[in-house]
């Protein structure tokens, strides 16, 4: 099911809280959803008192100079990898010096899409002080659909992450 415009806004709003309780801030490193994570977050009021801001890194390019993803790595795994978010999700904590960053690069489609990496695939990671977590994802639907689903499971895991390492850390 795809997440509805008021769904994301309850996401943002419960990580807002959850990273307020921990007194944490955080940051994002976003390609295929062109900033709509961090849109999300800066719609809740109040939001700078724990987002730090975000990086649209819709190139190679931009992910090479911003975040500090390798030309090599660009090359031989594509922008869209677990190994290039791993490098997103570092690049922009530590630019931000954020507690909690998430990172996300796919095809939405409607073009662009291979047998290995079919239009709605998506690479996502999480970092926290207890380390990173990464997930693929192959979204059905359009354009719209792809992005909104990306938003929703990076939302649903930012608050995950920020509940167990309060509980585990």
């Amino acid at each position: 099911m795809i997440a509805a415009d008021d769904e994301l806004e309850a996401l943002a709003f419960k990580l807002g809280r959850a990273l307020r309780v921990r007194g944490w801030r955080m940051a994002t490193a976003e390609s295929c959803t062109g900033g709509w994570i961090a849109k999300t977050l800066t719609d809740i009021p109040g939001s700078s008192q724990w987002f730090d801001g975000g990086i649209v890194s819709y190139s190679n390019a931009a992910k090479t100079q911003l975040l500090g993803v390798p030309t090599e790595l660009l090359a031989t795994d594509g922008a869209v990898s677990e190994a290039a978010v791993r490098v997103m999700v570092e690049g922009v904590r530590t630019r931000f010096r954020a507690e909690l960053a998430v990172a996300v690069s796919g095809i939405a489609g409607p073009d662009g899409g291979s047998a290995e990496k079919p239009v709605g695939t998506v690479h996502f990671a999480w970092v926290t002080p207890a380390g990173i977590t990464v997930a693929r994802r192959v979204f059905s639907g359009g354009r719209e659909a792809v992005r909104r689903q990306t938003v929703a499971l990076a939302l649903e895991r930012l608050v995950d992450l920020v509940w167990s390492d309060e509980r585990h850390g």
